[in-house]
């Protein structure tokens, strides 16, 4: 099972106590992917469609809940594919009314809201209600990438009014959602790991929040390990790399006019470093009779790759 789906999982059995949020929360679902139908005798059967279980089980939990209701599910298989299509119908125009009059989505002259929009609706105006609400967003329209991977949490909506407001209750928590057009929809979107920890304990999702948190500590660990390795490597590929160079000019001066005309100081380094190839500069200044820093060393190494270029500029003359 995808995190994903392990969040949509845990919401899908979570029911508020109080009746608002219940119906908060069903104005979500309708809102996202509920339908309506209307007789030409004015009867209303109030549906929703997905392809997701857990929309569908909560759909159904919250009807039930809130009228004692017992509506009819539907399961079919698309045409040509796997996928599996959930029905949810409340077929009395009765009840399917008072659904709509509870969310908000009719007027008093049997207008229905146009886009099934709960923009500037006093069903989501306590802090409750909002939690309840982005509840139901994500259950019906949300999704999460693995934690794992990348940080990406959204939410689809079919139009920028309703990106807008589930944005505007996103920041109501104080949490920087952003807005993004993707093909036909409207995707708002949470990147930032600390950000996401917060809407998952605003949709009261506190297992999932665990788990991803849980997830984030490790990713973090792995990232801080990597980049210590990765420092570590640089550092002793340039160490590596610079002793090769300084016993190359070392050699060379040995090989051709000798340590003899060196200071007692060249020479000693001179034939600590040809010793200890592998060593830093500061353990090579630990060796000598008299220890000297780090920089002190480094200076007398720089004499002699000094001396060795002089020499091999004296020879490349002597050779033309």
């Amino acid at each position: 099972m995808s995190f994903s789906s392990e969040i949509k999982e845990e919401l899908s059995r979570q029911i508020s106590n109080a009746r608002h949020c219940r119906i908060a929360e069903l104005a979500a679902i309708i809102s996202m992917c509920g339908r309506i139908k209307i007789s030409s005798d004015n009867k209303y059967k109030v549906y929703i469609h997905t392809e997701n279980i857990t929309v569908a089980r909560k759909y159904y939990s919250l009807l039930k809940k809130l009228y004692d209701l017992d509506v009819h599910v539907s399961v079919r298989r698309k045409p040509n594919r796997t996928t599996v299509l959930y029905s949810v119908v409340v077929s009395d125009s009765v009840i399917s009314y008072k659904i709509l009059q509870a969310v908000k989505l009719i007027n008093r002259d049997g207008d229905i809201s146009e886009n099934l929009s709960v923009v500037k609706n006093s069903i989501v105006q306590n802090s409750c209600c909002k939690r309840a609400f982005l509840r139901g967003a994500f259950l019906t329209s949300g999704s999460m990438s693995d934690p794992d991977k990348t940080y990406h949490f959204e939410i689809a909506t079919a139009t920028m009014e309703k990106a807008t407001q589930i944005k505007d209750i996103i920041k109501a928590f104080y949490i920087d959602a952003k807005i993004v057009p993707r093909k036909k929809q409207f995707i708002v979107y949470i990147k930032e790991g600390s950000q996401i920890v917060d809407i998952l304990n605003v949709m009261e999702a506190h297992v999932s929040l665990m788990n991803f948190e849980n997830l984030r500590i490790i990713k973090e660990m792995r990232n801080v390990v990597n980049r210590q390795v990765n420092c570590e490597t640089a550092n002793i590929a340039k160490t590596v790399n610079a002793a090769t160079r300084q016993i190359e000019d070392i050699m060379y001066i040995k090989n051709t006019v000798g340590f003899g005309e060196l200071s007692d100081g060249l020479r000693n380094i001179a034939e600590l470093r040809i010793e200890h190839p592998e060593m830093s500069l500061k353990d090579l200044g630990m060796k000598l009779n008299e220890p000297l820093g780090k920089s002190g060393v480094n200076h007398r190494l720089r004499k002699l790759s000094i001396i060795a270029e002089s020499l091999r500029t004296e020879r490349s003359k002597e050779e033309i």
